[in-house]
């Protein structure tokens, strides 16, 4: 007992100390507790039992800014200068016994979690306290329900109602099995009808895929004609003079002269004459070499370009014309020409005088890619549009496809063959062609909208009950006509959200962050314990 008293009354004289003197110290309150608490049980009656009880039941005071700052008596912290307020045991305790502390998050940014209020790093608004959902109680036996009875010891023995086993045992009840329950996200009814969620079916169909390009408008080659001479000449008269005039077949161009093609008229005129003579005095073999000379002058002027009628006037009149007419070969539009001024000019074998065309097809020059490629055919259908006439579009065919690709571009050109029939379309016109690719026939698909891409993964948002809603990662296929190929994570039949679905998912994030940042809380709360048992 003495030594007792020894030891209490210097803990005496230093508690009276630190009350002269009221410096602030930093208290572990569990140790000081046990202090206390083993004091108390030390000396159960007497003058020291008063004093433990005295020394448990002293009051402390903190900083309600700064609760490393504890001290025994009342006073200014000496951070903050501001009050101090008391210490109840009863906050002691409980920040001791709760291992979760208030989370705090951002409203426009649920990924943002941290422990404390503030603002966000990334818009700065002020954090919001996360609200954590109470877990629904377990039901109980009462509240399940009973299948049958069966013996204890021997299973294969039941009934529909209670009573005894052949042993003497009583029956014991088998209840059914809780439903699962059923993961994911519920959401208030309130929620979807004011952000108007809506969702489609998952369904197998056939997805086509679409191919969009650029292209360039040009005449059909396969409807072009340069118009030239075979001879040397002048052309003394034009009667087609500027680009875009429309011609038809037979009309004529401009007219020349030829003094090879005088001298030809003048031959075959001779050759007629002579076989004239010849016949019924001349032995019939110099008649017919006559008739050869005259064929061979008639050939001449054909392969000359000139005509039948022609030269069915030059044997009418019996003279040869200074001047030959030049009619066109075909009907089109003039889109070039040798010279502005065409009369006077000075004609040889050869030389394109015109360049008519036939608008009433045009073709698209096309450019591909080569991981497209493998989709492209001669014959395939395609759909053009113009920005010049956006409420209308055009068909067309591929006819040809280049041999080599474009070493600059690295795409292959491919030649698109549109009617032209009213005339709207002009070269050089920039189009949109869409080549549409038939896909499976039986491919799992969403609408497109219903996919959130974000990066790493895409994730669609399952529909499983009215207000639950659960997201989950696919593996996408191909994309074509509004609908994405799911290859991986639906199923058909199921429903996904097409609407604000990013909502949910972003709801179903912050729960996953919130977990995770309360379990490690619980791990560094039970870390925290065992190092200051």
């Amino acid at each position: 007992m003495k030594s007792y008293g020894g030891w209490i009354l210097g803990l005496l004289l230093a508690f009276l100390l630190g009350l002269a003197l009221p410096l602030p110290i930093d208290v572990n309150l569990p140790d000081w507790e046990r202090l206390t608490g083993w004091l108390g049980r030390m000396q159960p009656s007497g003058p020291a039992s008063d004093l433990g009880q005295q020394l448990g039941q002293l009051q402390l005071w903190t900083c309600g800014m700064h609760p490393q700052v504890i001290q025994r008596e009342p006073g200014s912290c000496p951070i903050c200068h501001m009050d101090l307020v008391p210490v109840r045991d009863a906050e002691v305790k409980a920040e001791r016994q709760e291992p979760h502390s208030q989370l705090w998050t951002c409203g426009m940014h649920p990924q943002v979690i941290q422990k404390e209020p503030g603002s966000c790093p990334i818009c700065h608004m002020d954090l919001v306290p996360v609200r954590e959902t109470a877990a629904e109680p377990e039901p109980s036996q009462e509240e399940r329900k009973i299948l049958y009875w069966q013996a204890p010891m021997d299973p294969t023995y039941v009934s529909d109602s209670p009573g005894k086993s052949p042993m003497g045992m009583d029956l014991v009840p088998v209840y059914e099995e809780p439903a699962e329950e059923q993961s994911g996200i519920r959401v208030d009814p309130n929620f979807l009808q004011n952000f108007s969620i809506r969702s489609a079916r998952v369904e197998r169909g056939r997805i086509p895929r679409l191919i969009r390009t650029i292209a360039t408008l040009h005449y059909n080659p396969r409807t072009m004609v340069s118009i030239n001479t075979k001879f040397e000449g002048w052309i003394e008269a034009a009667h087609v003079n500027y680009l875009g005039q429309r011609v038809r077949k037979g009309d004529l161009l401009f007219e020349i002269f030829s003094p090879q093609l005088l001298t030809t008229q003048q031959e075959y005129l001779a050759a007629m004459q002579y076989l004239e003579r010849l016949r019924g005095q001349a032995h019939p073999k110099a008649v017919e070499r006559a008739r050869d000379l005259v064929e061979a002058a008639r050939q001449r002027l054909l392969f000359w370009d000139v005509t039948e009628d022609q030269i069915g006037t030059l044997e009418t009149q019996g003279k040869a014309f200074r001047r030959l007419k030049v009619a066109s070969p075909a009907s089109g539009v003039v889109v070039d020409q040798a010279a502005e001024a065409l009369e006077g000019m000075k004609v040889s074998p050869g030389m394109n005088l015109y360049r008519v065309a036939d608008p009433s097809t045009v073709w698209a020059q096309v450019e591909i890619f080569q991981h497209e490629m493998r989709h492209l055919r001669i014959g395939q259908r395609v759909r053009v549009s113009l920005d010049a006439f956006p409420e209308r579009k055009w068909q067309g065919t591929v006819v040809s496809l280049n041999p080599e690709l474009d070493p600059r571009t690295r795409t292959l050109g491919a030649q698109v063959e549109i009617p032209n029939r009213d005339g709207r379309l002009h070269p050089e016109m920039v189009a949109e062609v869409e080549l549409e690719i038939p896909g499976p026939a039986k491919a799992l698909k969403v609408p497109e909208e219903a996919v959130l891409h974000t990066g790493e993964r895409s994730v669609v948002v399952v529909q499983k009950e009215t207000n639950l809603f659960e997201p989950r990662e696919v593996e996408l296929g191909a994309a074509g006509g509004g609908f994405q190929e799911i290859r991986k994570g639906l199923k058909a039949g199921e429903r996904v959200v097409t609407s604000s679905q990013f909502l949910i998912d972003s709801e179903s994030n912050l729960r996953e962050a919130i977990n995770k940042i309360a379990a490690q809380s619980q791990v560094e709360w039970e870390l925290e314990a065992t190092e200051n048992r």
